[in-house]
C-alpha cells in the first residue's frame, strides 16, 4: 500500500507545479478606499521581481503572472498591498490612503524617508497643489502653503524676483534659502515651468537641513521635477489663458483739486495763491497720469505639453512649455516676460536591477524687457505719482509735451512721466539656464548602496538698451543716442557621491546610514559697455557695432571674473527606529571653502533629532480619537559664506591708477594699487536652531495637526568692517553680530466626505518674533543708506542691538498743532519745543526730554517684519466638478511709504491729503499743506502705516467633461476658470500692501517694506484646459 500512496503523492505534485508552472493572464481594478473612485497610475508589480505594470484610466490592469505568485499594489499616498493570486484570474482590490500621507515617502536631504519617520519640521507640496495656483512664478504657488515661510513680491512687474523668508531674516546679507533642483544646488527656480514640478519640499529646521551645511543658514527648498511611470504612455495638455488689470489703482488729486490745495499751500506759506476761483473752473480733470500709465487687459497664458511612459526597466517623462505675461504698466512694448521650457528626465534598470542610471534635464530660454521700479530716482511709476495734472500729455501736434518753455513754476521743470518710461526704458533682455543631472545608483549588495551624480547649472544672458533724442524739460533730455550692451555667462559643478546601508532586524531595529562627499566648482565672466550716436535709431537695432562715437569720453566698458567659489564637503546621516516608535536621527557635515583662509577654511556642523511616535504605545492603540500621534525634537547648527571670493587676500586694481613722474611733463606710468583691504580671520557665519514640535492625526485621520515651536540664532554675521574713509581702501568683511528669532507655527487641515462630496480645509499659521542682539561697533548699529527714501532724506532703517532686523528709525509724532496756544505751551526742559512751528504742523516727540529734536530723539518708528504669517485653502470636487479657495495674509508690520517727492513744491498729492488740517479740530493726523513740505521734510512716522493685509489669491472652478461624457477617449477633459488676486482686505492706501522692495545696498540686503510707487500685482481672470490622453 506504500508504493501506490508515494507514486500517488508524486503524481499530485508534478500537477501542481505543472499548473504553478504556467502563465496565466490577472486582471482586476485598483480603487481608492475613500470613494471608490479609480486610481489612474498605480504600479501593480509581481513580488519578487521587476516586471510590473500601472493601471489605466479606469483604474483596469492585466498582467501574466504564475498561480502562485503574490502581486504587490501601490500608489502615492496610499499603503501598499500584497496579494496572493491563488489561481485567480480576476483581482479586484482596494487601497486605502496611506494614514492619509504618513506612509508617504517625502524627500529630505540627499534621500528620502517615510513621513511618519520624520523627526525635523519640514513641509512638502505636491504637484496639484503647485499647479493649480496657475502661476508663471512657481513661488507664488507656495506662498500661503507653508507654515513660518514669507513670500513676497519684490515687483508686480512679470518676470520679478520674489523675497522668500524661512522663520524671518537671520543675516544682513540676505535671507533667501538654498534650491535644490534634482539634486543639484542653485540659487533661484523661477525659470521653472510649474507643471513640471512634482513636489517641493521646504526644510525649515537646521536638523533637516544641517546635510547641506554651509549654503543653508536660511532654509533649504528641494524641488523634484516629474519622472516617468513604468507602463502605459500618457499625454498631457495643460494650458490657460488670462486677462491681467490692477486691483487697485491710485487716487490722485485731479487739476480743479490740485490748483485748490496749491492755493492753499501758498497762503500757508505766506504767499500769493496761484489760480483764481475762475482759472480753477475751468481746469476740470486735467492730465490723471495713472490712468496714462497703467493698460487694461493686459495678457498672460501658458502652454505645457507633457509626455510620460516606459516600461519596467525604463521611464521616461519630458514635456515642453511656453509663457508669456505682459505687464499691466505699459503694456507688452515696456514690461513684458516670455520663457520656453523643455524638460527631459529618464531613468533605466539594468543588470537585474543591481544598476539604475538615469538624467534629469531642464532648459529655460527667457525674452523679458521692463521699465523702472527701483529707488526714488529709476521709477517710473513714482514719476506718474510725482507729475501734476496740469502738465500736458502731448501737443498740438501729438507729440508728447515739452515744458521747456514753459515759465509757470508748476510746468517748469515737469516732465511727462510716460514719455519719460517710454523713452528711459527701451530694452530687450534675455537669459538662458540649463540645470541637469547624470546619476547612477549601484546596488552592491541588497542592503548596500552607491550613488554617484555629476550636476551642472549653467546660465547665460545678455542685454542692449536704446535712448533716442528726446528733451521733455530743462531737466529731461537726452543729446546723444546712446546704447548700452551686456553680457555674462557662468557654470557651476555639483559631483556627489553617496554610500547608503539599510539594515533591518527582526522587524523591530530598522538602521540607515549614508555618508557621502561633494565636490562643487563656480566660475563665471561679464562684460558690459556704452555708447553713443548710433547709425539707426531704434531698438532693434542698438548695438555697438552700430555706434559712431569714437571719444573715449563718452564711452565706457568694463568685464571680468565673477566670484569665483570652490567647496569641499564630507557629509553622513544616521536614522534609526525601534519598531516605528522612537526615532534617532544624527547628520554631520564639514564644508571647506575657498573663501576663507587655511586656518578658517573649514566649517563644522551637526543636528541631532528624535522622535517618539505615542499613537504606536499600546495606551494609544485603538484609540478612536487620537489616529497618530508624534512628539519630536531637534537642535543643530548651518552655516553662510555669503561673501565674496578670497576674502583673505587683497585684491589689486589697474583701475585709475595712472601716475605721473618727472618734474616738467612727466611720463604718465600705469599703477595698481590694493582695492580692500584682507582679513584672513574670516570665518563662517553660523545658524544655530532648536525646535520642538508635534503631528498629530485625529478623527480617522481625517483631522491634521502640526505645531512647531523654534527658536533660531544667526550669529557671527559677515559683515563690513567699521573703518574711516582715510584707510586708502574698500572695508573688509569680518565677523559679528547676531539675532535671534522665536516662533510658533501651526498647520491644520481636515480631509472628509459626505458620499460622492468630497472636501478639504486647510490652515496654517505662524508667530514670528525678531531680535538683533550684540553688533560689534562703537555703537552697536549697521546703519542704512541715506538719501534713499526722497531726496536728501536721513537714514530711515537700521540693524540695531535689541531692535527687529531693518526696522524703521525715525520722529515719533503726537499729532498736530491746531493753535499758538498748544505750540508755546509744549514745554520741554524749560523751553518751548517747536518755537517756529505753526498751527496745523506736526508734533514730534522729545524722547529723551532735553528740549531739543535731534538724532538722539529717533526711535523705532515701524517694524516691516511682520508678527503673524497666514494662509488657508478650501475645496471640494463632486462628481467631476471642483472648486477651491487659497487666501494668504500678514499682520504685525508696517510700510514705510513715500510717493512724492518732498523737495518738489508742484508734485502732485493723492487723496489721502483731503485729511489735511485747515483749521483748528480738522484733523490731528494729517499736517497743513505748505510749499517747503516742511512737515515732512524730517522722516517720521507720517510716513508709516500698517502693512496688515489678508488677500484671496485664487478661486478655480473647473469641471472633468469626462464624467459626463465617459467615452470621448480622453482621460481627462477639464476645463476651469480662475480669479487671482481679486479680493484684498487691507487698512494699507497704496495700491498693494504686498510690499517686498527694500533698498538695494551693495553692502547689506536686510531692508524692506518700502513704497516709493511700488508695482502692484495685477488681478487676473484667465480660462484653462487640462486634457490627459
Amino acid at each position: 500500500m506504500e508504493k501506490p500512496k508515494v507514486v500517488l503523492a508524486l503524481l499530485f505534485a508534478l500537477l501542481v507545479s505543472s499548473v504553478y508552472g504556467q502563465q496565466i493572464q490577472v486582471s482586476g481594478q485598483v480603487v481608492s478606499g475613500a470613494d471608490q473612485l479609480p486610481l489612474i497610475g498605480a504600479t501593480v508589480l509581481r513580488v519578487g521581481t521587476s516586471d510590473g505594470v500601472i493601471t489605466d484610466f479606469d483604474g483596469q490592469y492585466a498582467i501574466l503572472v504564475s498561480p502562485g505568485d503574490s502581486l504587490e499594489f501601490s500608489y502615492t499616498g496610499y499603503a501598499s498591498l500584497r496579494v496572493p493570486v491563488a489561481g485567480r484570474n480576476v483581482v479586484d482590490v482596494t487601497l486605502q490612503e496611506s494614514s492619509y500621507g504618513l506612509e508617504q515617502v517625502v524627500v529630505i536631504g540627499y534621500g528620502t524617508q517615510k513621513k511618519a519617520l520624520v523627526t525635523g519640521s519640514s513641509i512638502e507640496i505636491d504637484n496639484e497643489r503647485i499647479v493649480n495656483q496657475n502661476r508663471t512664478n512657481v513661488l507664488e504657488a507656495l506662498q500661503g502653503q507653508t507654515p513660518g515661510v514669507q513670500i513676497t513680491s519684490t515687483s508686480g512687474q512679470p518676470g520679478s524676483a520674489l523675497d522668500v523668508v524661512i522663520r524671518g531674516q537671520g543675516s544682513t546679507g540676505g535671507s533667501g534659502p538654498l534650491y535644490v533642483v534634482d539634486g543639484v544646488l542653485t540659487g533661484d527656480i523661477s525659470y521653472l515651468n510649474p507643471t513640471d514640478i512634482e513636489s517641493i519640499s521646504v526644510l525649515k529646521d537646521a536638523a533637516s537641513a544641517a546635510i547641506y551645511g554651509s549654503q543653508a543658514s536660511n532654509g533649504v527648498v528641494i524641488v523634484t521635477t516629474k519622472g516617468g511611470q513604468s507602463g502605459q504612455s500618457q499625454v498631457t495638455f495643460d494650458s490657460y489663458y488670462g486677462v491681467q488689470n490692477v486691483a487697485q489703482p491710485l487716487d490722485m488729486l485731479n487739476a480743479e483739486q490740485y490748483a485748490i490745495i496749491m492755493n492753499e499751500a501758498a497762503l500757508n506759506s505766506g504767499s500769493q495763491r496761484f489760480f483764481s476761483d475762475e482759472e480753477i473752473a475751468a481746469l476740470g480733470d486735467g492730465t490723471n497720469w495713472i490712468d496714462r500709465m497703467f493698460v487694461d487687459d493686459a495678457k498672460t497664458q501658458n502652454y505645457v505639453l507633457g509626455f510620460s511612459g516606459g516600461s519596467a526597466m525604463s521611464n521616461f517623462s519630458s514635456s515642453f512649455a511656453y509663457t508669456t505675461q505682459e505687464g499691466v504698466v505699459g503694456g507688452a512694448d515696456l514690461s513684458n516676460y516670455e520663457r520656453f521650457n523643455f524638460r527631459f528626465n529618464s531613468s533605466h534598470k539594468m543588470l537585474n536591477d543591481r544598476l539604475t542610471i538615469g538624467e534629469n534635464l531642464t532648459f529655460a530660454y527667457i525674452n523679458s524687457n521692463g521699465i523702472g521700479v527701483g529707488n526714488q530716482y529709476n521709477n517710473s511709476l513714482r514719476g506718474a505719482f510725482n507729475t501734476n495734472p496740469l502738465v500736458p500729455y502731448a501737443d498740438e501736434n501729438g507729440d508728447f509735451y515739452n515744458t521747456s518753455g514753459d515759465a509757470e513754476p508748476w510746468l517748469a521743470g515737469q516732465s511727462n512721466p510716460y514719455a519719460t518710461m517710454v523713452y528711459g526704458n527701451q530694452n530687450q533682455n534675455n537669459s538662458q539656464k540649463l540645470l541637469g543631472n547624470a546619476y547612477a545608483d549601484v546596488k552592491i549588495l541588497p542592503d548596500l548602496t552607491f550613488h554617484t551624480s555629476l550636476g551642472l547649472d549653467y546660465y547665460a544672458n545678455e542685454g542692449h538698451s536704446f535712448t533716442p533724442l528726446y528733451e521733455l524739460s530743462v531737466y529731461a533730455f537726452n543729446n546723444f543716442t546712446r546704447v548700452n550692451q551686456s553680457a555674462g555667462k557662468g557654470f557651476s559643478l555639483l559631483w556627489d557621491n553617496l554610500l547608503t546601508y539599510d539594515l533591518n532586524l527582526n522587524q523591530a531595529h530598522d538602521l540607515k546610514v549614508m555618508v557621502g562627499t561633494s565636490a562643487y566648482r563656480y566660475q563665471g565672466t561679464y562684460i558690459w559697455a556704452n555708447n553713443v550716436d548710433l547709425i539707426f535709431n531704434d531698438l532693434e537695432h542698438s548695438w555697438l557695432d552700430n555706434a559712431l562715437n569714437t571719444d573715449g569720453n563718452l564711452l565706457s566698458l568694463g568685464g571680468g571674473p565673477n566670484n569665483e567659489n570652490k567647496r569641499l564637503s564630507y557629509f553622513g546621516r544616521v536614522s534609526y527606529s525601534y519598531r516605528d516608535k522612537f526615532l534617532l536621527n544624527a547628520t554631520y557635515r564639514a564644508d571647506g571653502s575657498s573663501n576663507f583662509a587655511k586656518d578658517n577654511r573649514w566649517g563644522y556642523f551637526p543636528s541631532v533629532s528624535a522622535g517618539w511616535i505615542l499613537s504606536n504605545e499600546g495606551f494609544l492603540t485603538g484609540n478612536p480619537l487620537v489616529s497618530f500621534l508624534k512628539l519630536r525634537a531637534s537642535w543643530g547648527q548651518v552655516g553662510n559664506q555669503n561673501v565674496g571670493a578670497f576674502q583673505f587676500l587683497a585684491p589689486i586694481t589697474f583701475a585709475n591708477t595712472n601716475y605721473i613722474f618727472g618734474s616738467t611733463e612727466g611720463v604718465l606710468t600705469p599703477g595698481a594699487y590694493p582695492s580692500r583691504l584682507a582679513n584672513p580671520e574670516l570665518q563662517w557665519e553660523t545658524s544655530e536652531q532648536i525646535n520642538f514640535g508635534v503631528d498629530a492625526k485625529f478623527m480617522d485621520y481625517r483631522l491634521g495637526v502640526t505645531v512647531d515651536l523654534y527658536k533660531k540664532t544667526n550669529k557671527d554675521w559677515l559683515i563690513l568692517a567699521p573703518i574711516l574713509a582715510t584707510a586708502g581702501a574698500d572695508a573688509p568683511y569680518i565677523n559679528g553680530g547676531d539675532v535671534t528669532n522665536t516662533g510658533i507655527e501651526l498647520g491644520l487641515t481636515y480631509d472628509g466626505n459626505l458620499g460622492d462630496f468630497n472636501y478639504s480645509i486647510g490652515f496654517n499659521g505662524a508667530y514670528n518674533k525678531n531680535e538683533v542682539g550684540n553688533i560689534p561697533t562703537a555703537d552697536g548699529i549697521i546703519h542704512g543708506e541715506t538719501n534713499q527714501i526722497y531726496d536728501n532724506a536721513p537714514e530711515f532703517y537700521r540693524a540695531q542691538s535689541g531692535f527687529p532686523l531693518g526696522f524703521f528709525w525715525g520722529y515719533e509724532t503726537a499729532g498736530v498743532y491746531q493753535d499758538e496756544g498748544e505750540i508755546f505751551g509744549n514745554i520741554s526742559n524749560g523751553q518751548v519745543l517747536q518755537p517756529k512751528a505753526k498751527p496745523g504742523d506736526i508734533i514730534y516727540v522729545d524722547q529723551n526730554g532735553d528740549g531739543v529734536l535731534n538724532d538722539q530723539d529717533k526711535v523705532m518708528i515701524g517694524d516691516p517684519n511682520p508678527d503673524f504669517t497666514l494662509g488657508f485653502n478650501v475645496g471640494f470636487e463632486f462628481k467631476g466638478l471642483d472648486f477651491s479657495v487659497y487666501g494668504v495674509g500678514v499682520a504685525g508690520n508696517q510700510i514705510a511709504q513715500s510717493y512724492r517727492n518732498q523737495a518738489s513744491q508742484f508734485a502732485n498729492h493723492t487723496t489721502a491729503v483731503f485729511d489735511r488740517w485747515t483749521g483748528p479740530g480738522s484733523s490731528d493726523t494729517y499736517p497743513r499743506v505748505t510749499l517747503d513740505n516742511r512737515n515732512w521734510v524730517n522722516f517720521s512716522d507720517l510716513y508709516i502705516q500698517d502693512g496688515d493685509f489678508l488677500r484671496i489669491s485664487n478661486i478655480t472652478l473647473g469641471y472633468d467633461l469626462t464624467k459626463a461624457f465617459p467615452h470621448t477617449g480622453f482621460a481627462k477633459l477639464r476645463v476651469y476658470a480662475s480669479a487671482l488676486n481679486y479680493f484684498t482686505f487691507t487698512r494699507y492706501n497704496g495700491m498693494d500692501p504686498e510690499v517686498g522692495y527694500g533698498i538695494s545696498s551693495s553692502n547689506y540686503a536686510f531692508s524692506s517694506g518700502v513704497d516709493l510707487g511700488y508695482y502692484p500685482r495685477p488681478k487676473t481672470l484667465l480660462f484653462g484646459l487640462n486634457i490627459t490622453l
